[in-house]
């Protein structure tokens, strides 16, 4: 057992299934089990002496699984025996080869815990395009292509996807999925709309979900919070995007069934539907709104006064200022006063990936922006203050809020206060 080790982590909530202990079992050979009780007697006492009625249930599915497992023939003499059960975080991880996840990651992996499947990526909210090449097959993955542009780009990303996208990738509409009756850019929709979305792209709550988009890291961070928003913690961004998977010369696909068009189409009108009352598909998703992750314009005033929370803005540094014109008319320069100008891409490197954790530490700290106290990000549209989110994720920060409407409906309104740092002489 010398080989590198990889831990994957099984939820006990998740063993009482057949197919979650069928799936675990299928890996563990016999001659494993009788060791494998040993640890378990030996790591986790306190854990099965426990009188709760958790550990009651978790021992009983834990026999469960034993049982499966010895009722196996398969051979898998590669596959650690030891088990350690943590009655602190009431979870198994089970040790196995680091050569031997590929072939077990789809069921183990996707059926337990849905994530991926080392502890880098268990950490961090976004995974390598090389994972995503190992992985595109598993059953459990689900792959957005979440392309959004600026209108000065004058890029079509449902064009594009239809020309080349990641195999077997879904059209996530940006602009499609919002609430239709707000006057500001995609702006979150109502619980039963996003359901209703996801629902029509054939996703669910089981589903591990890779976001990308066409320029690296942009418009995937916003669907990626969208999805946190809403409940659902099983996503991640794929980090350097659709140009990094072309960069690896990765496989691509350039038709698009009628079927999954159906789909991408039906996403956004299930959407309409749901705000004119009308009949839609039972859904498949699970959509519960997590308030303290969006922010709207009455917290952020107050916020003005109170100081409870930092507020940081990912515009450029002239948008900020107040030297630079907005692109949206109408729109007035300037800032919210108290917050700090983090610009987006500071926290990318040149190739479009995110920054390691300790670089970005620098980049925020450097700012001004303190790690231990609680932040909220803005931008101009409430899309890139989720590349800023994505980046405090990778520090241990998932809880930063984004003010949804942010400077589009901060700036426009003739009612909210505005800070500029423009020069007397300018």
């Amino acid at each position: 057992m010398k080989s590198e080790l990889v831990k994957v982590y099984v939820s006990l909530s998740h063993l009482s299934s057949v197919s979650a202990m069928a799936a675990v079992a299928s890996f563990v050979s016999p001659s494993a089990i009788a060791p494998l009780r040993r640890s378990c007697a030996i790591a986790s006492r306190r854990f099965f002496c426990s009188p709760s009625s958790a550990s009651r249930a978790s021992r009983t599915q834990f026999r469960g699984l034993t049982r499966t497992a010895e009722q196996r023939s398969l051979k898998s003499a590669e596959v650690a025996a030891s088990v350690v059960a943590a009655s602190r975080s009431q979870a198994f991880y089970w040790a196995i080869p680091a050569r031997k996840m590929s072939e077990v990651a789809a069921s183990a992996v996707g059926q337990s815990t849905g994530g991926p499947d080392s502890s880098e990526h268990l950490k961090s909210p976004v995974v390598s395009v090389d994972w995503l090449h190992q992985h595109l097959k598993d059953p459990n993955v689900k792959v957005l292509d979440a392309s959004w542009y600026m209108p000065g780009d004058q890029r079509n990303p449902l064009k594009e996807y239809q020309e080349c996208h990641i195999p077997s990738a879904l059209f996530f509409d940006v602009d499609g999925v919002v609430d239709p009756i707000s006057e500001l850019p995609h702006m979150l929709p109502t619980e039963a709309a996003f359901a209703a979305a996801a629902s029509a792209l054939g996703l669910s709550n089981e589903d591990n979900l890779i976001v990308y988009d066409g320029k690296g890291l942009f418009s995937a961070a916003r669907v990626w919070w969208m999805f946190r928003a809403f409940g659902h913690e099983n996503v991640w961004v794929l980090d350097g995007g659709f140009p990094k998977w072309r960069a690896k010369n990765y496989p691509v696909e350039s038709t698009v069934s009628p079927d999954v068009l159906q789909k991408i189409e039906s996403a956004s009108g299930s959407v309409k539907k749901i705000y004119t009352q009308e009949k839609v598909e039972p859904s498949t998703f699970k959509a519960e709104l997590q308030p303290h992750l969006v922010w709207s314009r009455d917290q952020v005033l107050n916020n003005i006064g109170d100081k409870k929370f930092q507020l940081v803005d990912a515009r450029s540094k002239g948008r900020f200022d107040g030297t630079a014109p907005e692109p949206r008319k109408g729109i007035r320069g300037g800032h919210i006063p108290g917050s700090t100008c983090v610009p987006f891409p500071e926290v990318l490197s040149s190739e479009g990936t995110l920054l390691d954790a300790s670089e970005l530490a620098g980049k925020f700290r450097g700012s001004g922006v303190s790690l231990d106290s609680p932040i909220v990000a803005s931008c101009g549209t409430g899309v890139t203050a989720c590349i800023l989110a994505l980046a405090l994720h990778r520090l241990g920060k998932k809880d930063v809020a984004v003010y949804d409407g942010s400077w589009t409906e901060w700036g426009m309104d003739p009612n909210t206060p505005v800070a500029t740092n423009i020069p007397a002489n300018h």
